[in-house]
């Protein structure tokens, strides 16, 4: 598999998922840098999570329009799989690549633990690992994570299958609507999230449940 992780100012866990997918593919990823305008050819590109330029204005707003973004628009639409998760996730909803927003968590405040994940869409290129309605766990880490989208779009995305994960077993952790944890695009190849499955890949971390995600996006690009 060959993959890239974007690097953006306040990004914080490039680090992390550079580990995770070298660990997982056995090769090191590209970095991209914010004014790239240019993406080689790979076969997965991650946004990862951190508080890109201070998180002003919106939490991904600024970093939606750096010039990097549009490269990755343009290969979404060619079919390219991209997961962003955290920051990631908010930065790929104010590209526009995914629907709905993320608001300020209910509670007003930062929150950082683990939490549980159901498996709503285990038909896609992220989740083959899993089955449905299994139930994971998961680290979060965010003080605005709180998924929102009209009424329209809510029932258009439940009816699509694009929710593809749900906080589980009352762990919601920031007043998403429906529990909603993550979403993709229609076409299936653009995923975003605010759990963290980077941090519990294996053992060291205090388990393996986010390896399913990884390891199923290698499975669908080895086939």
């Amino acid at each position: 598999m060959k993959s890239a992780v974007v690097q953006l100012p306040g990004l914080n866990r490039d680090r992390d998922m550079i580990a995770a997918l070298t660990k997982i593919s056995g090769k090191a990823p590209v970095t991209i840098w914010q004014t790239e305008t240019q993406i080689p050819d790979v076969d997965l590109i991650v946004i990862p999570g951190g508080f890109s330029y201070g998180d002003y204005l919106r939490c991904g707003a600024i970093a939606a329009r750096m010039p990097v973004m549009q490269a990755i628009i343009e290969k979404a639409n060619k079919g390219v799989k991209v997961l962003g998760v955290c920051n990631g996730f908010q930065i790929l909803v104010e590209a526009g690549l995914l629907p709905g927003a993320l608001m300020r968590n209910a509670s007003l405040k930062f929150v950082c633990r683990e939490i549980k994940l159901e498996v709503v869409n285990a038909d896609t290129d992220f989740t083959r690992a899993y089955g449905k309605g299994q139930v994971i766990r998961c680290p979060v880490a965010h003080h605005d994570g709180n998924y929102f989208a009209d009424a329209e779009t809510l029932a258009a995305i439940e009816s699509n299958g694009q929710v593809v994960f749900r906080y589980a077993e009352g762990t919601n952790p920031n007043g998403s609507i429906n529990d909603i944890a993550a979403v993709m695009n229609e076409k299936g190849n653009v995923l975003g999230m605010m759990p963290h499955p980077e941090n519990l890949i294996e053992a060291a971390h205090g388990g393996s449940d986010g390896r399913g995600l990884f390891a199923s996006a290698l499975d669908v690009i080895a086939a």
